[in-house]
């Protein structure tokens, strides 16, 4: 793979917050972005181009293509079809087999214990038909995921009794418990060469299914998070990964079990544009130019909180606290459950 030159363009499918901060991250490498998105797109208030158009237009598909070097996503759901077509026009990385993988939350936990990692037990529940059988192999308290678009707790029941018969409308994963003691996430790159950096592993807290809060150092033993930096590379060389990639891990007695990963920058790895030199999102811009990684290498102790709803309307408070450094996306209506923005503080 060559490298892109500086001038080059890159493309991103997926306007939001995430494709903003990697547009802010190509231009300080002297890369433009081309921001491909159907809907509102807050990374087009920074990036060079904007296209807004369906997956479905082929002509803006193509249009698109053609305008760039090389593609790169920020959210892991483009439709297939709208991938064929530009697959065929310019590379995309990281590759299909990372999208297929993690678009489907069943093909994800066939791939993970498929290279002898651990997940939460799981069982295939097509229609609502199978919920019983699953149910009762598995027990309860458990939890029902549809397998493909959930995000931030969406599509989800939790079941307390094996009697209990709700239904996502859609096929589905059922999970079973496990028992953990702390979720924690490590933001690994992988280059085009099969050069791997990691970085330190965050202590996530959730609060209805919304990540809250990441912190580094998390606190847990050197050797646990070791493997956890271990086993987020294991993934990454078994996918022939290209870009940054985040995987969320369960702590419990019986070691790390693997919740699930996400073929991108990654809201738990925020924390690393104040705590090192080279942030995830240059990380992942280096990476997909063919550039060298850069050193990952924490240089300071950091809380990330997500600033959710009406939590930005603390935005004077924030502003005025030290050692601190506020991001905003630059949506418009703070809704409840909607990431307005974060906060990285120094601790």
């Amino acid at each position: 793979m060559n490298d892109l030159k500086p001038g080059a363009t890159i493309g991103i499918l997926g306007g939001g917050q995430l494709g903003r901060m990697l547009s802010v991250a190509a231009s300080r490498l002297g890369y433009r972005c081309h921001v491909y998105e159907p809907g509102a797109a807050p990374a087009g208030d920074v990036a060079q181009r904007l296209t807004t158009a369906p997956y479905e237009d082929q002509a803006a598909l193509r249009a698109f293509a053609e305008s760039v070097e090389v593609i790169t996503y920020e959210f892991e759901n483009v439709p297939t079809a709208a991938l064929d077509l530009l697959e065929s026009l310019r590379p995309i990385r990281p590759n299909r087999r990372a999208l297929a993988v993690s678009q489907d939350r069943l093909a994800e936990k066939d791939f993970l214990t498929g290279i002898g990692l651990r997940t939460a037990p799981y069982r295939n529940v097509e229609t609502e038909s199978d919920l019983p059988a699953a149910l009762a192999e598995l027990g309860a308290p458990a939890i029902l995921k549809t397998r493909r678009l959930g995000y931030d707790g969406k599509g989800q029941i939790r079941f307390s009794d094996v009697g209990q018969r709700d239904w996502t409308g859609a096929p589905s994963v059922l999970e079973g418990f496990v028992d953990f003691s702390a979720e924690i996430s490590v933001i690994v790159a992988r280059g085009a060469g099969g050069q791997v950096a990691a970085y330190d592993p965050g202590l996530n807290v959730h609060r209805d299914g919304i990540l809250r809060t990441t912190t580094v150092p998390c606190g847990l033993p050197a050797g646990l998070l070791t493997d956890a930096v271990l086993i987020a590379a294991r993934i990454a060389n078994a996918l022939d990964y290209v870009g940054v990639m985040g995987v969320e891990l369960f702590v419990t007695a019986g070691g790390l079990v693997v919740n699930e990963i996400a073929p991108r920058v990654h809201n738990s790895g925020h924390w690393t544009q104040a705590g090192c030199a080279v942030d995830q999102f240059e990380q992942h811009i280096r990476a997909v130019a063919g550039l060298p990684l850069g050193d990952g290498q924490r240089y300071a102790d950091v809380e990330m909180e997500n600033l959710i709803g009406d939590d930005v309307l603390r935005l004077p408070e924030l502003l005025g606290q030290p050692r601190s450094q506020v991001h905003l996306y630059g949506k418009g209506e703070a809704r409840p459950g909607r990431k307005m923005g974060h906060v990285n503080r120094l601790r």
